[in-house]
């Protein structure tokens, strides 16, 4: 199969912001690992003042490692080749591309998103960014003893014939992720995003099944190879840790059967994009993002 440029051995960037895009904290701690295992350096950053509201996304103060403790403000920045990754040689990432990855991560921001969005795109466009991978995980009815679906898609027609993604038929509200990708296909890099499901009752707890997943599907897409670290041991500990919760309840036992026999007759590992869409409107319902506005009170964006 012949890939597009910028998604085998050309000049990738990975994105993932917290917040709204990033059920269990999957999407970022996908990111997070690959920063760390290329000892990514940060390229370029936005203004914080420009773009988020310290009341909704506040900074927090954080204790270094000599002792001295520091604030940090959200924010989003570029991670690019520059440093000197602290893993063994059998941990680093490897394969076409690897050593001209770059990784956005950040927060979402709270106002002026296309502002926000144009102010990284340029800066991907200054890095010669040839393809981005937009990588997200939403909550959604899937059982955690099952492996967890990752949805590829892209509005851009090449990427969806060269790697056999399909259109999003998605319709309704949109994270910063939708926002970075339409202006990155307005100025000619191609896109495609990864969104992870992750089982909505265990929602308040990272999910490294998910970042399993996330990284899994990077890999088949773009050819590099990304060592698992401690990650699968991470994920097997985490669906015992639900198992246990759901031996003391047999209503969530009882629930999470009923999502093992519908995902088992499904034929197809990954869901439709259909499937997708309705888990969306299913995911919103439950955070309060309809019509009416959100459920702590925010308006839709």
């Amino acid at each position: 199969m012949n890939q597009p440029a910028g998604f085998e051995g050309g000049r990738l960037l990975v994105v993932a912001f917290e917040g709204w895009n990033d059920a269990g904290e999957a999407a970022t701690g996908a990111a997070k690992l690959l920063v760390e295992r290329l000892g990514l350096v940060e390229v370029a950053a936005v203004d914080p003042e420009l773009y988020f509201d310290y009341q909704f996304t506040r900074p927090t103060i954080v204790v270094g490692d000599d002792g001295t403790r520091r604030l940090e403000w959200p924010g989003a920045a570029i991670m690019g080749p520059g440093g000197e990754a602290d893993v063994d040689d059998d941990e680093r990432v490897t394969g076409p591309g690897a050593d001209t990855l770059h990784v956005l991560i950040g927060a979402e921001p709270a106002r002026s998103w296309k502002g926000f969005a144009a102010e990284l795109i340029d800066a991907a466009l200054a890095a010669d960014i040839e393809g981005i991978v937009l990588l997200g995980a939403m909550l959604a009815d899937a059982p955690h003893t099952r492996p967890l679906s990752v949805f590829a898609s892209s509005e851009n027609p090449e990427v969806r014939s060269a790697l056999g993604v399909e259109r999003s038929s998605y319709e309704g509200p949109v994270g910063i992720l939708s926002v970075i990708a339409d202006q990155a296909e307005r100025v000619g890099i191609p896109t495609v995003s990864l969104w992870a499901s992750v089982p909505h009752y265990v929602h308040n707890a990272p999910s490294p099944k998910a970042v399993l997943a996330l990284l899994g599907k990077v890999e088949e897409l773009t050819g590099l190879s990304i060592p698992r670290g401690t990650l699968e041991i991470d994920a097997k500990a985490w669906e015992a840790g639900v198992d246990a919760l759901a031996s003391d309840d047999d209503e969530m036992a009882g629930y999470i059967t009923q999502l093992e026999q519908a995902r088992d007759a499904v034929d197809a590992p990954e869901a439709s994009g259909e499937a997708i869409a309705q888990e969306f409107e299913r995911y919103l319902r439950r955070r309060g993002d309809g019509p009416e506005g959100r459920a702590d009170g925010r308006p839709t964006p």
